[in-house]
C-alpha cells in the first residue's frame, strides 16, 4: 500500500515539473516570437483585422488619426477621412501608434504579409505615384507642406515638381522643382482618392 502511495507521489511530481517545463518553454516561444515581430507585421495585422482608428504621432510634433488600410515594410496608409484622398506616413517618421487595447493585442498576434506587400517599399509606392501622376501635399518632419507631382523616386529621395492643389501639372503651372529626401517626409497626402497597389 505504501508503495503505491509512494510511486502516486512520484507521478504527481513528475507530471507537476513536465507542465511548469512545458510552461517555460511555451512561454520562451512566445518571448521569441514577439522579439521577431516587426512593426510591418502589427500594421499589417491591424489592416486585416479591420481594426479601429489609429492615432500616428510623427516626428514635428504633428498627429494624425485615421483607420489603417493598408501597410509596407516601411510605410502605414491612413483613411483619415479627408475628402482628398488617404495618408501615406513613412515609419521613419513615426514617432508612436496610440491605439485601442484590443488592437494593441490583436496586432501582437501579427499578421502573414502577402509576398507583394512585403516587397511594397515607401520608395516602389512613390515611383507609382509619379507613374500615374497622382497629385500629392508632401508633409514635413519640420513642418511644411508642398503640393504638386511626383515626377520622379529615386532610392533615398524625389523630385516634386510644384503646383497648387488641385492644379495639373503643366510646364506652364508648374511654380519650381523640389528634391525631397525620403528622411524629410513625415506624410504623403493623396489629393486625389486614387487606391493603392
Amino acid at each position: 500500500m505504501r508503495w503505491d502511495r509512494f510511486f502516486e507521489d512520484l507521478e504527481d511530481q513528475l507530471d507537476s515539473e513536465w507542465e511548469a517545463e512545458r510552461a517555460a518553454l511555451d512561454s520562451e516561444a512566445e518571448r521569441l516570437r514577439l522579439a521577431r515581430l516587426s512593426l510591418f507585421e502589427r500594421v499589417n495585422a491591424l489592416t486585416d483585422a479591420g481594426a479601429g482608428d489609429l492615432l500616428v504621432d510623427v516626428k514635428g510634433g504633428a498627429s494624425m488619426t485615421g483607420r489603417p488600410i493598408a501597410a509596407g515594410p516601411d510605410w502605414l496608409a491612413l483613411d483619415d477621412r479627408a475628402p482628398r484622398g488617404v495618408l501615406v506616413v513613412p515609419f521613419a517618421a513615426v514617432v508612436s501608434l496610440g491605439a485601442s487595447h484590443a488592437d494593441v493585442l490583436r496586432s501582437a498576434r501579427g499578421g502573414t504579409p502577402s509576398r507583394l506587400r512585403e516587397r511594397m517599399t515607401l520608395g516602389f509606392v512613390l515611383r507609382d505615384l509619379a507613374r500615374r501622376r497622382v497629385p500629392v501635399t508632401l508633409l514635413t518632419t519640420d513642418g511644411r507642406e508642398y503640393s504638386g507631382t511626383i515626377d520622379r523616386a529615386a532610392s533615398d529621395h524625389l523630385d516634386l515638381a510644384l503646383h497648387d492643389r488641385g492644379a495639373p501639372r503643366r510646364a506652364d503651372l508648374v511654380a519650381g522643382h523640389r528634391l525631397v529626401p525620403f528622411g524629410a517626409l513625415a506624410g504623403v497626402r493623396l489629393d486625389s482618392p486614387v487606391a493603392l497597389a
